[in-house]
């Protein structure tokens, strides 16, 4: 486990979206504490000419601009020296899909570089020279990293030690342990005619987890079957 605060550097068009979210509740009560770390870099203070240009029209055509290879690498270059030992990533969806895997991986580290893209894309030589590691939340389009970036800082700050008040809450969430989370209940016992699990109440702790574990197969069966590994795929 890395011993200094988790150090994210976000490259963005509009770094007055930042810290936004991650600015109340855990997250911000963590950043407050300097559990972990946020910078933002203005992208249009490393643009050219008159107007500091970030963007330019698409080879071969096509609607939309591009963001520009020499504008970006001067940013990325400007924030993350040689030793730098974190990853580069930009929010991308064409990336790799975002799971609680490499979340916890990320956690683990000293932090991220992630590129904010905006527009149609950025130029695919960037990506490469400065080995850009494309990621994203999910399969569909927004209209910029920026939220993106977000739901992956939060994902990652919760697992940060210290940040969540009970190490354990985050241990039987959905895909920690490859199903999806199974049910909760509180007080009342009674609601609307519905009553809480006999067995959440019977005082046996092991027959609770083996209605958890139950019913979180249940569910992921039912939902999301395809998280179970090949022939131990359950039937609906």
């Amino acid at each position: 486990m890395n011993n200094q605060p988790f150090h994210a550097s976000i490259i963005t068009l509009y770094p007055e979206m930042f810290p936004g979210p991650l600015g109340s509740s855990l997250a911000g009560r963590a950043l407050d504490k300097g559990l972990w770390q946020l910078e933002t870099i203005a992208l249009r203070e490393f643009g050219t000419g008159k107007h500091r240009q970030v963007d330019d029209t698409p080879a071969g055509g096509g609607a939309g601009m591009v963001l520009k290879p020499d504008v970006l690498a001067a940013a990325i270059d400007h924030v993350s020296e040689s030793e730098d030992r974190r990853p580069r990533l930009l929010m991308s969806p064409r990336g790799r899909v975002l799971d609680q895997a490499y979340v916890r991986e990320l956690a683990c580290g000293p932090g991220a570089l992630i590129v904010c893209g905006r527009f149609e894309g950025v130029d695919e030589r960037v990506i490469e020279a400065r080995d850009l590691q494309e990621v994203s939340i999910g399969d569909y389009v927004l209209s910029g990293g920026e939220p993106a970036a977000i739901v992956l800082l939060d994902a990652i700050i919760r697992l940060i030690p210290g940040v969540m008040g009970n190490a354990q809450s985050g241990e039987h969430e959905s895909h920690e342990s490859g199903l999806l989370e199974h049910p909760h209940y509180t007080r009342p016992q009674l609601f609307e005619g519905r009553e809480i699990p006999p067995v959440l109440t019977s005082g046996n702790h092991g027959k609770v987890k083996d209605w958890q574990r139950l019913e979180a197969e249940r569910i992921t069966g039912a939902r999301r079957a395809d998280l179970f590994p090949g022939d131990n795929k359950k039937d609906d």
